[in-house]
């Protein structure tokens, strides 16, 4: 079975969330005290996991402004804290036509609820009791007469009572016997039992969850003989170190009953070897590192009561350093991380069923890339195996291919006439648009990094001036292909940066490791300082950084030079509309300005000179007008001939730039 909507009441901030659907894998954004934290543990509480205990206390939980008329408001029953509606798999569908027979079963999904001072979970299942009955008794084989004597009964109630009374026939004793076998002599609480082993045990995690680097073994020992002392939150470090050793598969009575500590040392590294390996694989802030756990009496010198006793340590090694350090001096998003993995590892082996993820702020300490890295341990990991729900306020954190997976918690309040503020409370919304631009700002982050990352859609990307730039580059390679020519490589994706004085700090921001980035650059001699910069500097690779005037013959150079002069003519008075004595030709466009060698300067100069109401001149225009109109380039005409020579040359020189 699969939750599909949850709604939550009268549990602190919330007091009606209002009915809300998840997915597979859940994004709760808000800003700080929204209620994120309250909407997870009031889903917590459902059927908390034993070793994320979590129990709803009415004067706890219980909205403070109405507690004094509790009962008053609910009319003296108990108040619903949360009701989820879960769709049921095909095969426990089967399983519960074969039961109660396909006419009994009158829908996919049940309603699953938890109410204060109540003992467990109300259940609401799609099964019809009366044709349950009729199938049960058409499927015990009895004869017309048999059948007869039970008639039609409705309820169970009234089949036990008719079986009862005719019990000394074996056929009816047998349908009485199972009946009577049923849970509370009852087809729903049947169906109930054979539903519930898949109804998921909830883990609740949150970012304050880290294990201890150090723990005083005999004091553990002492807090896990109490579970009431040890489900404390002050114990939670030390019951994580616990819950390391039982996952090393050394538990604690061993470790105490020992007279020599190196017997077990060794399966504690063998442990944290595990969860070394696991975490690097979704850890690429740095791969030089391995966790290290022992077990040695504790020295004289050490604090209390660190100073007698078998002592649990925990500490990283850094590899290329040769040195450790404790586990309490590493990062908090590094021990958060290990010690989900342990919790999550103790979560597993105990639960009775599947396992539903509910993880409060996780990752909240780690830099942006590591958070990118633990949502993908999220949806590579965990998602193809839990159902999750987390909450976070970071644009890192929010699936970018999925955002429409975010549901956004807001704390409500409500400005009467007279200005007078009254809290609504936390409620949970699809509907982003109807969000506060705080509240939806995570979202926002995370659409634009998205967008922005996504210029890179290909491994090897170019880095042009502008959009006109790539227009002219990809006619130029259409007409060079066509003619059995070599066009640029279409593992090249081209990119638009703005400008020579862009490029640095654009590939320094977006360009990741993995990216195989050159730059190609319109040249002035203004520009001779800043093209060597970024030859020299390390963001773009060796012979990465070309310029246009390296292609053709004269020192500064925009991309429109590699056209013929006639041939760019042709092109200018194609776009224009250019006639009589407005049509320009290559005389015309050396005239405009004689104090340059770049075509466009030419041709800004000479439609400056034009009479009204001539349009400016635009560098985009041509360019898409060229690629409109590729016979522009069809011919053997030699200012064509002389263009593609000088574009394939280009070409050439970029494809062999393409890491292999």
């Amino acid at each position: 079975m699969e939750l599909k909507s949850l709604r939550i009441q009268n549990f602190r901030s919330v007091e009606d969330s209002g009915e809300f659907t998840v997915e597979h894998l859940t994004c709760l954004v808000g800003k700080n005290e929204a209620g994120k934290t309250a909407v997870l543990q009031a889903i917590a509480g459902l059927n908390p996991h034993p070793a994320t205990p979590f129990a709803y206390e009415l004067e706890r939980d219980y909205p403070k402004r109405y507690l004094a008329r509790y009962r008053e408001r609910h009319d003296g029953k108990e108040a619903e804290i949360i009701r989820s509606v879960w769709e049921l798999s095909e095969g426990e569908i089967n399983e519960l036509k074969g039961e109660f027979g396909p006419e009994a079963f009158t829908g996919k999904t049940i309603i699953v609820s938890r109410s204060y001072n109540s003992t467990g979970t109300a259940w609401r299942l799609p099964i019809d009791e009366a044709s349950a009955i009729a199938f049960l008794i058409s499927r015990h084989g009895f004869s017309a007469a048999e059948k007869s004597q039970v008639g039609s009964p409705t309820t169970i109630t009234e089949l036990i009572a008719k079986l009862t009374e005719l019990q000394a026939n074996a056929k009816h004793k047998a349908l009485l016997d199972l009946v009577n076998a049923y849970p509370n002599k009852s087809i729903l609480r049947k169906a109930r039992e054979i539903l519930e082993p898949n109804f998921p045990q909830f883990m609740y995690f949150s970012n304050y969850d880290r294990m201890n680097a150090m723990v005083h073994l005999p004091s553990l020992n002492v807090q896990a003989s109490d579970n009431t002392l040890f489900s404390n939150e002050k114990y939670r470090g030390d019951r994580l170190f616990w819950e390391f050793l039982e996952y090393s598969g050394v538990p604690l009575s061993e470790i105490l009953g020992a007279t020599t500590f190196e017997s077990f040392n060794a399966k504690l590294q063998a442990a944290s070897n595990v969860l070394t390996e696991e975490i690097l694989e979704y850890w690429t802030q740095n791969q030089d590192i391995e966790i290290r756990v022992n077990v040695a009496e504790g020295r004289p010198g050490d604090p209390a009561p660190f100073n007698s006793g078998a002592v649990g340590r925990a500490r990283i090694y850094n590899l290329l350093h040769k040195a450790d350090t404790s586990f309490s001096e590493r990062s908090a998003g590094f021990t958060w991380f290990f010690s989900f993995l342990i919790k999550f590892d103790r979560v597993k082996k105990d639960a009775t069923g599947k396992v539903f993820l509910l993880l409060d702020e996780p990752g909240l300490t780690l830099h942006g890339l590591a958070q990118a890295d633990l949502l993908r341990y999220f949806t590579e990991k965990l998602e193809p195996h839990h159902q999750i729900i987390y909450s976070t306020h970071s644009p890192f954190m929010v699936p970018h291919d999925n955002i429409m997976a975010s549901r956004i918690v807001e704390d409500l309040v409500k400005v009467d006439t007279r200005g007078r503020r009254t809290p609504t409370g936390t409620m949970v919304r699809e509907d982003v648009l109807k969000a506060d631009k705080d509240s939806v700002f995570p979202l926002q982050g995370a659409l634009g990094y998205s967008l922005t990352q996504s210029l890179f859609i290909g491994k090897h990307t170019i880095l042009v001036e502008g959009p006109s730039d790539i227009l002219y580059l990809q006619a130029l390679s259409a007409e060079l292909l066509r003619r059995k020519r070599t066009g640029l490589d279409p593992e090249w994706v081209m990119c638009p940066a703005g400008g020579i004085d862009k490029i640095q700090s654009f590939v320094s921001l977006f360009a990741g490791n993995s990216l195989d980035v050159i730059a190609l650059s319109d040249y002035t001699k203004k520009d001779k300082s800043k093209l060597e910069s970024l030859r020299n500097s390390e963001v773009i690779k060796d012979g990465g950084v070309l310029s246009i005037a390296d292609f053709v013959a004269q020192e500064e150079a925009d991309i429109e030079d590699l056209f013929d002069p006639q041939l760019f003519c042709s092109i200018v008075n194609g776009t224009y509309e250019l006639t009589d004595g407005q049509k320009l030709d290559p005389v015309k466009l050396k005239a405009a300005d004689e104090n340059t060698e770049r075509q466009v300067k030419m041709a800004e100069t000479y439609f400056n000179m034009l009479p009204e109401p001539t349009p400016l001149y635009s560098h985009f225009t041509p360019a898409s007008w060229l690629l409109i109109h590729p016979e522009t380039l069809d011919g053997d005409a030699e200012s064509v001939l002389k263009t593609l020579e000088r574009a394939e040359t280009l070409f050439k020189a970029l494809n062999g730039l393409i890491a292999r």
